[in-house]
């Protein structure tokens, strides 16, 4: 077995339990080609038990039914346990899952699941706390290499230093990506041998050329993993960053309209009044999207993350609004005041709504000092301008309207 030593080295848990056969239903998690299916292979090979094999991507419930009719049978007669090995786990439906849990809960199978998407995301509770979680790392350039040599010993090839490289590099972990590409390209490297008399030599060009294409994808844990490393590296000012997660994104195949809408919220969350074109950019590159389309529309996409990334950045108006809903939502809601009521309906004057609103406009100043909080909340600061970008002038202009002291009515500093 190559990698995975933190599992697998002669002392560590998870062989200590396959040696001594006494392994307890379990997860293993991790990346493809990173040996899940191969240990489990190694279970069946050193257990006493019945080892029996399903897929989630063709299995059924009654399929995990007559599994757990037939475990019941060989443990009453035989007094022999099963193992139920079932791979991709993360396929079966919530109902499936709860198909295998009364097998599990009263020992009937051992069960060993395989899965490549975060199992607190994709597996019920109740069967993830029976179960021990395993987790499976990608493996190291020495894994790989070491896996590429036996291959290629069974091919009865040999392989250049560069060549060899690079098939480890591209493989990123994935010891079937390794081998799919050695397959490949030990193939070309004997077609091209015209004589067919010596081994074949793989080179670096059969290996570019069983790589043509790189399928990139991503489960739907690691999918909020790279969206949270994309929307905190433009939020930490990092262009380069943010550019190379979009690429990583949308060679995923995450749907662009997700990835654009992502970009307006942060527009306003991340940056808002410290940079008032943001929200233009952002939002022109999530129209750009629909009417260019991909790839095309890669181009405005990258164009808003660098205009983002490289704003001066500012939370205070989600701040505001934040600390304006909570108190929407805890505190008693003020009455409207009087000279702020709607007054151009017949008889609105009579309830002396608008008596005493100064019209804004009507003055020099183009500003009124007036109360426009209700009266329960006067005092209350929600908008604390910061000094980053635009945002700097704008609390200039607010305190000069608010007076030296920053003080006026409706507007002032929470005393709290």
């Amino acid at each position: 077995m190559a990698g995975q030593r933190h599992l697998l080295a002669p002392g560590a848990a998870l062989r200590v339990l396959l040696e001594g056969d006494r392994l307890s239903s379990a997860v293993f998690f991790g990346p493809p080609g990173t040996g899940k299916t191969t240990v489990a292979g190694l279970a069946a090979a050193l257990t006493r038990k019945a080892f029996i094999q399903l897929s989630a991507v063709s299995a059924g419930v009654k399929d995990v039914r007559e599994v757990l009719e037939g475990a019941r049978g060989r443990l009453g007669r035989e007094g022999v346990g099963t193992i139920l090995f079932l791979d991709e786990i993360h396929r079966f439906s919530r109902s499936q899952q709860d198909a295998l849990l009364p097998g599990v809960e009263d020992g009937t199978v051992v069960l060993i699941g395989a899965t490549t998407e975060n199992p607190f995301f994709s597996l019920n509770a109740p069967l993830l706390s029976r179960s021990t979680l395993w987790r499976f790392e990608q493996l190291s350039h020495e894994d790989l290499a070491e896996v590429a040599e036996r291959a290629l010993a069974l091919e009865e090839a040999t392989i250049d230093a560069d060549a060899l490289a690079a098939c480890v590099d591209l493989a990123e972990g994935d010891a079937r990506a390794v081998l799919t590409t050695l397959e490949v390209a030990v193939a070309l490297a004997r077609a091209a041998d015209s004589e067919g008399g010596s081994p074949p030599v793989v080179s670096l060009a059969d290996v570019e050329a069983a790589r043509t294409t790189r399928a990139l994808r991503h489960g739907r844990d690691e999918h909020y993993d790279i969206i949270s490393a994309f929307i905190k590296s433009i939020r930490g000012s990092d262009p380069d960053a943010g550019v190379y997660w979009l690429a990583r994104l949308l060679a995923a195949g995450e749907d662009p309209r997700f990835v654009a809408r992502r970009l307006v919220i942060l527009a306003s969350e991340d940056i808002g009044m410290a940079d008032p074109t943001a929200l233009l950019i952002a939002e022109a590159a999530a129209r750009a999207l629909d009417r260019v389309g991909l790839p095309e529309a890669a181009l405005n996409l990258a164009q808003a993350v660098v205009h983002l990334a490289a704003s001066p950045k500012s939370n205070r108006t989600a701040s505001a609004l934040w600390r304006a809903q909570a108190d929407v939502a805890t505190r008693p809601a003020g009455a409207v005041p009087a000279h702020l009521r709607d007054a151009h309906y017949p008889g609105a004057s009579a309830l002396g709504h608008g008596a005493g609103y100064d019209y804004p406009h009507d003055d020099p100043r183009g500003w009124t000092d007036a109360q426009y909080l209700p009266s329960e909340l006067v005092g209350t600061r929600y908008y604390e301008p910061s000094t980053h970008g635009a945002e700097g002038e704008i609390a200039e202009r607010l305190q000069r309207l608010r007076g030296e002291d920053g003080d006026r009515p409706g507007s002032r500093q929470e005393e709290e």
